[in-house]
């Protein structure tokens, strides 16, 4: 595996873990009212496209990076809707 690629799985590892403590905190609290809906859907917007290029690069860090923040980002924006 090269060198570059390696850094990508760790800054994928940092990143995405970033959003752990927040999700786990909209379903402990069962409570979205600071989050914003639309930063939200802007933002998987963009990571589903993050996703896609990492795909078509078959670069594995973009793809576990952004398919796993995708899926963290997916349940707080489903809690948004159901805590409304």
């Amino acid at each position: 595996m090269p060198e570059l690629e390696i850094i990508g799985l760790v800054a994928a590892t940092l990143t995405t873990a970033c959003f752990i403590p927040q999700v786990y905190k909209v379903w402990k609290e069962k409570s979205t009212k600071d989050i914003s809906l639309l930063m939200y859907i802007v933002f998987m917007i963009g990571l589903a496209l993050w996703l896609y290029y990492g795909i078509q690069k078959e670069s594995i860090s973009m793809i576990l990076a952004n398919s796993g923040t995708l899926l963290l980002a997916v349940s707080i924006f489903i809690a948004k809707l159901k805590y409304k």
